[in-house]
Formats: structure tokens, C-alpha cells, sequence
């Protein structure tokens, strides 16, 4: 499409979301009432911007079913998000969000290079969380052969990739490298494994995380988004390009804004990522503030597809740690050690409040080589971490090196900070 043609295809479906959720959710006409809005004022996509925001938080005060926007007897599918305190975020699906989660998921792992001859290897879990199963969808309605293996038990995953003949992995980036440090260990060699393309989401990763994982499995990484309460994995992939990750826009209009003064962001520039949904039935949901931090480019992209391209998510605004006063986000971090070749990709920051001090300690993981050579040469090399981080992010950290495996490992998203601050 175009983008005259995408807008007016928005602005269609638009509209009537917002006719559905101002007459069948109770808490989006009590929000559109207080605005002063009713639904004829909506007329295109240029008024997305009157129309209120949607937190987790609202979500969460709305549980389990209070924003479903059909009756009950027309859900058939629910999932909830993890990595959550408290209570969980719901989701509901209908057969047709159903067909359109694995319509979107389809277009993504298309758009990935995958096709109907491969052997998707999907490590992510099933259950509750919607990884597993968005994938699994999505997976067969392009025709490839779908192992449903989960997460966990490392030795059968590498075997089965082995066995099977899997030809895409679909998992977390940083299980990814944890794969990757288990074949290495293993007996068989890379050349047993048949992989291809990797597909990998859930968390936040750098570019040099994607250059790593390439290395070791040398395949080709791409980064696939999603959020449960927008559909699951499928509102974004990257293609072959691997220029940005386009998002299926005719489903899930982006917005950048401003998270301090909520207001719509110029084209290009860097905020906070809020989705509307415009198909769904279950959990249509308004301007949904993501917390993800990216850019959206309008540009054409070099494969062909029109679809508005969202950067790699550079962190979280809630994500953000503040430390005596300096904004930081883990993935800085990351991106320096990944830099340097005697670190390891496996991390631990501990934040602390000393004396009404913040603190910032680091540990991590360095070739075990290093302490077996003098003491010296350990301290020359915290020396360079901790110059590296600071000359980076301009604060001071202290470095603690440790030994290979020391770190947990982690099967599902990675664990990078514990904040062990009182507010």
C-alpha cells in the first residue's frame, strides 16, 4: 500500500474500534465521556491523537476481564503477561484475533526469509506467556514443520536441533547464546546443526548481541516485537534487510510520544512507543503506552515493503535506572562489554543505596584464562571495563570479573539488575 492507501485503510478501521469500545467497554466511554469525545468525532486517523492513553496499569485495575470488549462466550483464548508483580495483565482472543495473530505472525517469519520447507524450532514457552504459541500459529499457517519444544532442558534442545534437522530457532537472544555456549561444549560440531535463521524477541538486545549470536550459530538474527496485551509476538519483524523492524500498521497503528508530556513526537525522533489496535475484537485497546523507547521511519524500505519500520528498541522508560542523577538503561551496558573481546555476554548489575549513595556494581563473565595470569592482569583489564563504561555512559562503576558460568543462565528472558534501593 501506499501511504495515502494505509491511512485510509487506518482510518476505516478506526473509526470503527472506537464506535465498538466507546458502546461495549465501559471504561473507554467513562475515559472518552471525561475528554468531552464521543465516537462521530473520531472521523480519520489525524484524531488518534485526542483519544486517551491505556496503561498496564489500567489493565491491571481492570482484572481479569474487565476491558474485554465481547461477551465471554466469544473468547476462546486467554493468555496473561509474565514477568509481572502482582497481578497478572489478561488477554483475551476471538476466533478472529486468532486467525489475525497467525495472519501477522506469518507476514513476520515471511518477512524473516522463513517458508513453508523449514523446521521452525520454537524454544520459547508455551503457556500462558504468548511467545510459544504465536509463533506455533504462525508457523503452520505458512506450511513449515513446527517443533514445539518449549523452553529448558538445554541438552535435548541441541539435540533435537541436531536430530530434527531444525532449520530455523525461535527463541530469546540471550537463550540463543546460551545454546550457542552449550553446542561449543558439546561434541558435535556446528557443522551437525542445519540452522539458518534465527528469530529472536522478548527483550531488549544490542547490535552487537545480533553480531555474536550471528558468529557463534552463524546464521542471520533477526528481531521480532510483540506485547501480549497488543497480540503477542507478530506486531513487528525485521526482513532481510534488517534496516528496522516493520510493523503490520493495517492492525496496530504506532505513535511515538514525548513519556514526560504524553504528546505525539515529530517523525524520526526518539520517545515512547504506544500501539492502537484497530482489529482486534477481545481487547481492543487505545493507545497503549508500550514503555519500549524506538524511532519510526516512514521510508520506503530497500525489500519492497511499505510498512512503517520501528528501530530496535534502545530500552524501557520504566526500564531506566537513575543513578546519582544519570539516566542508564542495561543495554549501554551490554554494548560496551560486547565490544570488547576478553568479556563474556553474561552480566549482573547491582544497583545499592549507600550512605544516600547510589551505587553501581558490575559482574561479569571473562575468559578463564584471565585467572590464571597475575593479579595484575585481572586489575588491568577491570581498569578497561571500568573506563569503557564510563567514558560511555559517564558514570563510574565498580567492576567485579568473574569466572565462566558463574552467572545464572537464564531458559526465558534474561535477568540483567537487582536494585536493591529503598524508596
Amino acid at each position: 500500500m501506499s501511504r495515502d492507501e494505509m491511512r485510509a485503510c487506518q482510518s476505516r478501521r478506526l473509526i470503527d474500534m472506537v464506535e465498538r469500545v466507546y458502546h461495549n467497554v465501559p471504561f473507554y466511554r467513562n475515559k472518552m465521556q471525561a475528554l468531552g469525545l464521543h465516537p462521530e468525532d473520531i472521523r480519520s486517523v489525524d484524531d488518534l491523537k485526542r483519544l486517551p492513553f491505556t496503561t498496564k496499569q489500567d489493565l491491571r485495575d481492570s482484572y481479569p476481564f474487565g476491558l474485554f470488549a465481547v461477551p465471554q462466550s466469544e473468547i476462546v483464548r486467554v493468555h496473561a503477561s509474565s514477568g509481572t508483580t502482582g497481578k497478572p495483565t489478561v488477554v483475551g482472543y476471538t476466533r478472529r484475533d486468532l486467525a489475525t495473530w497467525s495472519e501477522v505472525v506469518a507476514r513476520c517469519l515471511t518477512s524473516a526469509g522463513a517458508h513453508k520447507h523449514d523446521v521452525m524450532h520454537i524454544a520459547y514457552g508455551y503457556g500462558l506467556f504468548t511467545g510459544g504459541l504465536g509463533l506455533h500459529y504462525g508457523s503452520e499457517k505458512i506450511g513449515a514443520t513446527v517443533i514445539p519444544v518449549s523452553g529448558g532442558n538445554t541438552k535435548r534442545q541441541l539435540q533435537i536441533m541436531r536430530d530434527f534437522g531444525s532449520t530455523i530457532l525461535a527463541c530469546t537472544p540471550s537463550y540463543a547464546l546460551y545454546l550457542a555456549e552449550a553446542m561449543e561444549e558439546d561434541e558435535a560440531k556446528r557443522d551437525e546443526y542445519k540452522l539458518r535463521v534465527g528469530i529472536f524477541g522478548a527483550e531488549p538486545w544490542t547490535e552487537n548481541m545480533r553480531r555474536e549470536i550471528e558468529e557463534r550459530w552463524k546464521i542471520k538474527a533477526m528481531d521480532i516485537f510483540g506485547l501480549s496485551e497488543v497480540i503477542g509476538p507478530g506486531v513487528s519483524c525485521e526482513c532481510e534487510a534488517q534496516s528496522g523492524l516493520h510493523v503490520q500498521e493495517d492492525h496496530f497503528i504506532p505513535e511515538i510520544i514525548d513519556p514526560v508530556t504524553l504528546e505525539v513526537m515529530p517523525e524520526g525522533a526518539e520517545g515512547e512507543l504506544v500501539f492502537t489496535t484497530i482489529t482486534k475484537e477481545g481487547l481492543p485497546l487505545l493507545r497503549y503506552r508500550t514503555r519500549d523507547l524506538t524511532t519510526l521511519n516512514y521510508a520506503p524500505c530497500k525489500c519492497g515493503r511499505t510498512l512503517v519500520r520501528m528501530q530496535k528498541c534502545t530500552g524501557r522508560s520504566d526500564d531506566m535506572l537513575i543513578i546519582r542523577g544519570v539516566n542508564l538503561f542495561p543495554s549501554q551496558i551490554e554494548s560496551v562489554l560486547l565490544e570488547m573481546d576478553e568479556t563474556h555476554p553474561h552480566y549482573l548489575l547491582y544497583v545499592d543505596r549507600i550512605n544516600n549513595l547510589d551505587t553501581l556494581q558490575l559482574h561479569v563473565e571473562v575468559d578463564a584464562q584471565f585467572f590464571q595470569d597475575r593479579i595484575s592482569e585481572l586489575q588491568k583489564l577491570t581498569k578497561k571495563i571500568q573506563h569503557n563504561i564510563e567514558s560511555t555512559i559517564g558514570l563510574s562503576v565498580d567492576v567485579k570479573l568473574v569466572e565462566p558460568k558463574t552467572i545464572e543462565r537464564s531458559e526465558g528472558k534474561a535477568r540483567r539488575v537487582i536494585d536493591r534501593r529503598k524508596y
